[in-house]
């Protein structure tokens, strides 16, 4: 996993959910394309950054975690997409569900949220496999339990001595337990693998949580965006 920064020359500004298209060119011709979640916060800063996962047999990221060098030229359009975003004049509570790289949007709202000093209550349940494998850990730490933000992570392949989270997949005891009540009207977002997503928005649904509150983002077996 690695976060990437590119400097652009004509970025139109984009906001926290949206992605871009990489496409890689070979000397002869072939190309392979795929999308990435933007991370860093919303606006027209030229600098955007991704976080990548390296996944085994790629064409694209393999390149951009061993191969890419400070100062090499890239082909990226964007930013893509409207339906999964946040803006930080919304004043409904933000409910964000995360599985494993699936956070890499997900921190986008949250950094548009503090950069912009919002106080719109924020949660985020992370599932990850592990403790090593938790995205932006320490940044995540530093600022849960501030401006109304909760954090709560849990590890699904077992966790350390003293560990404080929880040790399961996500399930609906666990998103009554840490989520808001459907009378709250929480916007809702949730980003992961194919089938946590749709677990989760099945859950959050059964639970009195309105379709039309909850968001959804999937990616597909080679971790590509769909």
């Amino acid at each position: 996993m690695r976060s990437v920064t590119f400097e652009t020359t004509a970025w139109p500004g984009h906001t926290a959910g949206q992605h871009v298209d990489i496409r890689l060119t070979a000397d002869n011709g072939y190309q392979a394309q795929r999308s990435y979640s933007i991370a860093s916060p919303a606006g027209r800063a030229p600098r955007v950054e991704l976080t990548v996962e390296c996944v085994s047999g790629g064409e694209v990221s393999p390149f951009l975690i061993e191969e890419l060098r400070a100062g090499d030229t890239i082909e990226l359009r964007g930013p893509i997409g409207g339906y999964f975003t946040w803006n930080p004049g919304i004043s409904s509570p933000l409910m964000l569900i995360a599985g494993g790289s699936g956070v890499v949007p997900l921190m986008s709202m949250l950094r548009t949220r503090s950069q912009a000093g919002s106080k719109v209550p924020a949660k985020l349940l992370y599932s990850a496999r592990s403790v090593e494998d938790i995205i932006y850990r320490g940044e995540l730490e530093l600022a849960a339990n501030r401006d109304g933000f909760d954090l709560v992570h849990t590890l699904t392949r077992g966790a350390p001595a003293g560990w404080k989270g929880q040790t399961r997949r996500v399930d609906r005891d666990m998103l009554a337990q840490y989520g808001f009540q459907p009378a709250e009207e929480p916007q809702i977002f949730v980003c992961g693998p194919t089938s946590f997503v749709e677990t989760v928005a099945d859950q959050l649904v059964s639970l009195g949580h309105g379709e039309s509150a909850i968001k959804t983002e999937r990616f597909g077996p080679t971790g590509d965006k769909r």
